[in-house]
């Protein structure tokens, strides 16, 4: 399904980033700075939310670059950042509720899109975001799903609303939402709002989804293993 589509069926995407109070009082610049004593992470449950997830996979990933793919380091590296976290919360939103309006934690870790919503929409000038130097990149997909389209005869308009999604207009207005369009004028126009950033797709680095939710998110699997036990 993912090839009826360009760029794997995702007409834009965002990236995992760091929100830190105004001013950055303590200096958080990478993610090796948020495993150093003291630093109090904010971030969904990386078991139970996809930007838990995705935070988890940037850090683990980060991490093994760092370590030139060493699984062991890794891990050391991620249960430091894990030991940092005073709450895990259920969902994007929640944890930053938790970060701006209970003002608890010195970053939150979460999507660029929410991270430009919440300094320049939600609670403007009170926050900053900063781009670490390695992060993952996160994709959008969308698909017509054939037994629906079947059923209630919608194929041709279902097919036509996903393939504007790559058009003009679309791709601006996902820029003006603070996801970074695929189209490489839309983006150019809009670069002060997307700085450029190194990232990596989660299917490059750790497989397919189901071996990624079996290795890290699963009872058992790397997540429980490396979060401290309480």
């Amino acid at each position: 399904w993912a090839a009826r589509l360009p760029d794997n069926s995702a007409p834009f995407t965002s990236a995992t980033v760091f929100i830190v109070r105004k001013g950055n009082p303590k200096g958080l610049k990478d993610w090796p700075d948020l495993v150093q004593p003291g630093v109090q992470v904010i971030l969904p449950h990386p078991k139970n939310t996809g930007n838990g997830r995705y935070s988890f996979l940037g850090a683990y990933g980060y991490a093994l670059k760092a370590n030139h793919g060493d699984e062991a380091r890794a891990n050391d590296f991620t249960r430091k950042l894990l030991a940092n976290v005073p709450v895990y919360e259920n969902g994007g939103r929640a944890a930053t509720t938790t970060f701006t309006q209970r003002n608890i934690g010195d970053v939150l870790i979460t999507f660029e899109n929410e991270a430009n919503y919440v300094s320049r929409v939600l609670s403007p000038d009170q926050f900053e975001i900063v781009y670490p130097s390695y992060t993952i990149l996160s994709e959008s997909p969308v698909a017509v799903v054939d037994s629906v389209v079947e059923k209630k005869a919608t194929r041709e308009a279902a097919t036509e609303y996903l393939e504007y999604l790559w058009s003009q207009p679309a791709q601006e207005l996902a820029a003006k939402l603070y996801l970074r369009p695929r189209n490489a004028e839309v983006l150019t126009a809009h670069a002060a709002d997307f700085p450029a950033i190194d990232t990596f797709r989660p299917n490059d680095i750790f497989g397919s989804w189901p071996e990624i939710m079996k290795k890290y998110f699963a009872d058992g699997g790397l997540v429980d293993q490396l979060s401290p036990k309480k």
